[in-house]
């Protein structure tokens, strides 16, 4: 992936250096209680960051050269079709970074020819949810029970629900071009 920059942001490809700052965030059981995996260690993070330096699909999201979050974005196996993921640092949160990262890295991928977008999320998280709204995704179905990441006590699967949200590469440029002619 080439840098993206915006007014507040660069997006960039992962460095083999950022496992501490990948960490700093990723290591907080509260950031992952809704990811398919735990909490890494620095030791993990430290193999992640380098993984990932590798991987085009996870994108580094930094302000002022302090890594923020990341995006996520791969192809789904349908055509022209991709998933979203994010995850922010909670200290960066509430800032509008997670919008504005997403906003750069779905231009670009429409703009390359994608038809389609699509993420998922619980339900239970609520930030996540807002954010693909703010976006311009639609709601396309609440699935019951569908995903389970983890056990139970007695090692049955934990079931929970999911979102999942779409945005068409029309319903981006429609959207993209009302904000740059206004109201009519």
């Amino acid at each position: 992936m080439d840098v993206l920059t915006t007014d507040r942001l660069t997006l960039r490809p992962f460095r083999v250096d950022d496992g501490p700052a990948l960490h700093a965030y990723l290591g907080d059981p509260q950031v992952v209680r809704f990811e398919p995996y735990d909490a890494p260690t620095p030791a993990q993070c430290e193999l992640l960051a380098r993984e990932r330096s590798a991987d085009d699909r996870f994108v580094a999201v930094c302000r002022d050269d302090v890594l923020v979050g990341n995006l996520y974005l791969a192809p789904t196996g349908q055509p022209r079709t991709f998933e979203l993921g994010v995850v922010l640092h909670p200290a960066h949160g509430g800032r509008g970074y997670a919008t504005e990262a997403a906003r750069a890295l779905l231009d670009r991928v429409f703009a390359a020819g994608a038809h389609r977008v699509v993420a998922g999320c619980d339900p239970r998280n609520a930030p996540s949810w807002r954010l693909l709204e703010r976006l311009g995704m639609r709601r396309e179905a609440h699935l019951l029970r569908a995903v389970t990441f983890r056990s139970g006590p007695d090692g049955r699967p934990l079931w929970h629900d999911a979102y999942r949200y779409a945005v068409l590469a029309d319903e981006w440029r429609a959207r993209a071009d009302g904000e740059q002619t206004g109201p009519r």
